[in-house]
């Protein structure tokens, strides 16, 4: 039998890792950061992409089973205003239609506008027109994800008259999302595209804007992107948000990460599930609240999911202000009514959520009577949130304290919302299924 030369295994060997490496580069992570702009919204609501894979074959170096694979440092920045909510600029489609979508922590589903362009009547500026794009396709009412029951996905969906996938969707503020569920890639660049993602093609919605969910589920696009980590910094607002300072947001490795501190995601088990629980959330061990120096008198059992479910403590870009259970925050309140509680604005509720509210004549004054709070977590991980931040302008006149009861959402959750997270930075590191804190001047740093 004729056997081959050393040299020719060696060239065969060669070009079967070269092969393998283009086969696993599929499937890589990526990293990459976007624009942001904010809007005032109801919801409380050109880039590249770098796709790495490594393949490390040498005669003296073990690989690791469970390592990932180095992602390097890859960050497009630009601005973003800030106002109540984050909005994100991605470009979705082919060629690319440049869509806003609130950057959403606490939400599942990523859902664009959809409206078809119609002549001599100008579309909406942030609407998206699927005949414009040779990736878009929607999903039939055969699809899996149409039927009842699927682990994870609570959305409802429904089959319409066309045959198609049809879901609807009320947020906590009332906000209604409908339409099409469909597959569509993003576009950064010619040569860098994600995979068709599954997200919502809105025909009927109560803001102009989409979302990009990007919670633990499945169906999220960080999950479907298989993004590693992401991040955002959020700047200080100031007035009426009539002025809309700027920020910088990650999708992969942030250059700042060194200086973070990190809480471990608290995980809870199918066998653990509870009725009040959102298990796709990003819930962290809480464990007390500072007010001027003096550690609240509230158990930590209030921060963690009882038995049914209530009291998880989640951080939340989409929210705007942070909300507490109600033993959590009638003693929030009690310590600030027995700092400030002569100038309090008796008998006014803004937005059916926050009570703590004063004439903005005595601003100065409120900040300097309650001074800072503290959030705390495990690992001694702390949140310092500045007496000049304590107090929001909510309408003419009037500065409410940003905090307000978890039931007025009709929630049973601790949320620290977006408000609360001006001049800090926030990973979400999924990897290693963390989130950290990291101080930042958010209003300069992009």
């Amino acid at each position: 039998m004729t056997s081959f030369p050393s040299t020719t295994f060696l060239l065969l060997l060669v070009t079967f890792l070269n092969f393998l490496y283009i086969l696993s580069a599929k499937n890589a992570p990526f990293s990459m950061s976007f624009p942001l702009t904010s809007t005032t919204l109801s919801h409380n609501s050109s880039s590249k992409a770098l796709f790495l894979s490594s393949l490390i074959a040498t005669s003296h170096q073990t690989t690791n089973a469970k390592a990932m694979p180095r992602v390097p440092s890859l960050n497009y920045k630009s601005t973003f205003k800030y106002s109540m909510a984050l909005i994100i600029t991605l470009p979705i489609g082919t060629p690319p239609q440049n869509q806003q979508m609130v950057l959403d922590t606490g939400s599942q589903l990523s859902w664009i506008q959809c409206h078809k362009k119609i002549p001599k009547i100008p579309p909406p500026t942030t609407s998206f027109d699927p005949s414009l794009s040779s990736s878009f396709s929607v999903l039939p009412c055969s699809h899996p994800l149409c039927k009842p029951r699927i682990p994870d996905f609570t959305l409802p969906t429904s089959c319409d008259q066309n045959r198609l996938c049809h879901y609807s969707y009320f947020y906590a503020d009332g906000t209604l999302a409908e339409g099409n569920l469909v597959r569509e890639k993003i576009t950064f660049s010619r040569s860098q595209t994600t995979p068709p993602l599954i997200l919502g093609c809105a025909t009927e919605s109560g803001d102009a804007e989409g979302i990009l969910g990007m919670n633990l589920g499945r169906f999220s696009f960080a999950s479907q992107a298989k993004v590693q980590k992401f991040s955002y910094c959020v700047p200080i607002r100031q007035g009426n948000h009539t002025v809309k300072p700027t920020g910088t947001f990650y999708l992969g490795q942030n250059p700042n990460s060194g200086t973070f501190r990190y809480v471990n995601l608290l995980t809870f088990p199918q066998s653990q599930r509870m009725p009040n629980l959102d298990p796709l959330a990003y819930t962290i061990g809480m464990v007390g609240i500072k007010i001027n120096g003096k550690k609240l008198n509230i158990s930590e059992r209030v921060f963690r999911p009882n038995a049914g479910g209530s009291g998880q403590t989640i951080v939340d870009s989409g929210t705007e202000y942070t909300f507490l259970v109600e033993e959590a925050y009638n003693k929030v309140r009690e310590e600030i009514i027995r700092l400030a509680g002569r100038k309090l604005k008796k008998g006014y509720i803004y937005g059916d959520a926050l009570d703590m509210c004063f004439d903005s004549q005595y601003r100065m004054e409120i900040e300097r009577l309650i001074g800072d709070m503290t959030l705390q977590f495990e690992n001694g991980v702390e949140i310092l949130i500045n007496k000049e931040r304590m107090l929001d302008e909510v309408e003419g006149g009037i500065h409410c304290v940003g905090i307000g009861r978890s039931e007025t959402l009709g929630i049973a959750s601790n949320i620290i919302g977006n408000f609360h997270q001006q001049n800090l930075w926030v990973e979400f590191d999924l990897r290693n299924r963390r989130v950290g804190f990291g101080k930042g001047v958010c209003s300069t740093h992009v």
